[in-house]
């Protein structure tokens, strides 16, 4: 190969890159889409002294809608975030600084999050006598370890909670790692050392929920045992091992189109049929979480690791469904109040018929405010990371020089 054919090839691989790219905002942008649904089809259950109804007649439509996506998120967050220390654990290189990417990760979630907290909670809370141990376990990420707290002001955001404590985890974990596999000299055995942690980290929490479900009897209403890190980090940990496996094929086992629309296809249909079979009674309700996780991990292999592009990923790149993920964090944090707003003041039908128009008048309120919210707040507080160098320190405006 000669000089000049280079350039060629780095833009086909960018292209490759960014193709993938577009190809996972359009994943989130459907996800976001599924977050709504579920929760609209939440508010939509009638109880009564025979149980809880579900809005729909039809149990194949009904595992559609009550699936939960939220393992999808913690698979994708956790895949991006661990490439970098994967590649310098397994391939040599450097990371940058925990403190850096802390604070990037700080810049991206926390603006957004606290003002909608903040705007909720005092909708809520007209009046200083309010509940102040909501607002502060919230402002904090401390809710999810609160039984009756987890779910309130920003029902959702108690995954969140979870996201921290896994960017914490990683900074501690992912410079470990490399030392770890720094003295080995076979690449082969680095590979096994950081695919061998993501498997204990996987494992550690089905062990939890085993013990507790079946050794002590836990119900599953105990939401700090069971929707806490300790229960569900296991959707971290595929992702993680997600990235240690894409790192470590590197261009070999590349699947092509067919292959990898049929592994996406298999890991979709496992996600529905657990939604299917997930019943209190069932071991897939049990373990919905961590199988879930598997499931979502497989299916972005199919992605990220096809030798080319499949045919049906043109759907993932649509400009309305990558525009949708983009901002996808928006409407994550903001439907639920929409919702809940809308029902207050008697703008949705009522339950259960009217469902689907509710879903309609949701999407039709919460995406425009998403949008409005991405632009506003959520993409200008991004642009706070170029307040420190690629090394982590200050960067002094004022003097043209970083300062620490």
């Amino acid at each position: 190969m000669t000089a000049t054919t280079l350039p060629g090839a780095r833009s086909e691989e960018s292209v490759a890159v960014r193709s993938k790219a577009e190809e996972i905002q359009g994943f989130r942008g459907i996800a976001a889409l599924s977050t709504v649904i579920f929760h609209v089809w939440q508010q939509y259950h009638v109880y009564d002294a025979a149980g809880s109804h579900p809005p729909v007649d039809s149990p194949y439509l009904a595992a559609l809608l009550s699936l939960e996506v939220i393992d999808f998120f913690f698979v994708v967050s956790a895949y991006l975030l661990t490439l970098s220390y994967a590649r310098a654990a397994i391939d040599g290189g450097s990371t940058r600084p925990g403190r850096l990417f802390l604070f990037r990760r700080a810049v991206r979630i926390v603006p957004l999050y606290f003002i909608a907290v903040l705007v909720v909670w005092s909708s809520r809370n007209p009046e200083l006598g309010g509940n102040w141990r909501d607002l502060v376990e919230h402002l904090t990420f401390t809710h999810v370890f609160d039984q009756q707290q987890i779910f309130y002001t920003l029902g959702p955001a108690w995954s969140l909670s979870l996201e921290v404590v896994f960017y914490l985890a990683l900074v501690a974990l992912g410079p470990l790692a490399v030392r770890a596999c720094r003295p080995l000299r076979r690449r082969g055995a680095r590979v096994a050392v950081c695919a061998g942690g993501c498997l204990l980290l996987f494992a550690l929490p089905v062990v939890w929920v085993a013990v507790a479900r079946y050794g002590y009897g836990v119900p599953h209403t105990d939401w700090t045992v069971y929707f806490g890190p300790q229960a569900r980090f296991s959707g971290f940990a595929a992702g993680m091992g997600l990235a240690v496996l894409v790192v470590a094929l590197r261009d070999r086992g590349r699947l092509p189109g067919g292959a990898a629309a049929a592994l996406s296809a298999v890991a979709a249909g496992a996600v529905y049929w657990l939604s299917w079979d997930s019943r209190p009674e069932n071991l897939s309700f049990t373990f919905y979480h961590p199988l879930a996780a598997l499931a979502w991990a497989a299916l972005m292999l199919g992605v990220v690791h096809a030798s080319g592009r499949v045919r049906w990923h043109r759907l993932l790149r649509a400009r309305w469904l990558t525009y949708l993920g983009l901002v996808s964090y928006s409407l994550f944090i903001w439907h639920e109040p929409v919702m809940l707003q809308l029902y207050h003041w008697g703008l949705l039908p009522g339950r259960p018929d009217g469902f689907w128009w509710a879903v309609a008048v949701v999407l039709l309120v919460a995406v425009p405010v998403a949008v409005a919210s991405y632009w506003v707040i959520e993409y200008p507080s991004s642009l706070l990371y170029r307040l420190r160098d690629g090394r982590g320190r200050r960067r002094d405006f004022y003097a043209g020089v970083v300062t620490r």
